[in-house]
């Protein structure tokens, strides 16, 4: 870095150095460049120029980001709807598509809340709570109970929702909050759901930084969801919504899994790329 460059134009010059090895160069030099100046990337514009030691930090973060280590583990947060959550080595880092996942459970919660209800949500899978932290953030009252199997993943989690009147529980969704049974307004999860066979396609990124527990389910990446499903039935109230993610491939093939009699109203949803993502299902009068 130039002594006294304008940090916009810093910025720009870091951004040739991510090209080519980051999917959003632009992106990733101004928010590096804004973590090292502490000041919010919209703000670089009338940041002050760097001092020395900040000029070789951001040098080094260029280089590292380049050789495909996280964003997020370097600035340690990553922000989700309107929340930000620490994140680093050992939880997965949450993907803004999960941002209509998340909504389409704060819709549901924030509508039992409008008519004087207080909606108990269930996270599965909660990895870094950024799903809990959103709900609780756009539904104040709300009860949540975030379940996290990874013990790695559970101080992300718990870290996360310090403060607020999230419930963690470090148990295996399979047999969790049994306590819950049939008492459940709305489930949300993002379960790992990537296909074991399309693994050699992934970034490194992925492969080598996000836990593995969290991204692979399985040859076809639906051994998770049919998880989801059983535990799903078995919490939720008649009524009560599941909102499941799912990979781009399984359009068909993951609202197939909630076609049982205990479902109705399942369907399958796009997210803002137009590529299928999420499927959700209302918990019918039928018990099993």
């Amino acid at each position: 870095m130039t002594v006294g460059e304008r940090p916009t134009l810093r910025a720009r010059r870091g951004a040739e150095i991510l090209r080519g090895h980051v999917a959003s160069p632009e992106v990733d030099a101004r928010l590096l460049l804004s973590h090292v100046l502490q000041c919010r990337p919209g703000d670089l514009v009338a940041a002050g120029t760097a001092t020395p030691a900040q000029e070789q930090r951001y040098a080094e973060l260029l280089q590292i980001r380049a050789s495909g280590v996280p964003l997020q583990h370097l600035t340690g947060e990553a922000w989700f709807r309107g929340v930000r959550v620490e994140v680093g080595p050992g939880v997965f880092i949450p993907r803004p598509e999960t941002e209509s996942v998340a909504g389409a459970a704060i819709e549901r919660a924030g509508r039992l809340r409008s008519v004087g209800r207080m909606p108990l949500v269930v996270e599965l899978c909660a990895g870094s709570g950024a799903i809990s932290a959103a709900l609780l953030d756009e539904v104040p009252g709300c009860r949540v109970v975030a379940v996290e199997r990874d013990a790695a993943a559970v101080r992300w989690c718990r870290r996360n929702l310090a403060g607020t009147t999230a419930e963690v529980r470090h148990e295996d969704m399979a047999e969790a909050a049994h306590d819950l049974d049939g008492r459940v307004d709305v489930v949300v999860v993002n379960p790992p759901y990537v296909p074991l066979a399309v693994r050699d396609d992934l970034p490194r990124e992925v492969t080598l930084h996000d836990p593995e527990a969290a991204v692979f389910s399985g040859q076809d990446g639906l051994e998770a969801i049919v998880v989801v499903e059983e535990v799903a039935r078995r919490l939720l109230r008649p009524g009560g919504l599941v909102v499941c993610e799912h990979d781009d491939t399984h359009g068909t093939s993951a609202p197939a899994i909630f076609r049982g009699l205990a479902w109705t109203d399942v369907a399958d949803h796009r997210d803002l790329s137009g590529r299928p993502r999420w499927v959700t299902g209302t918990r019918s009068e039928v018990a099993g």
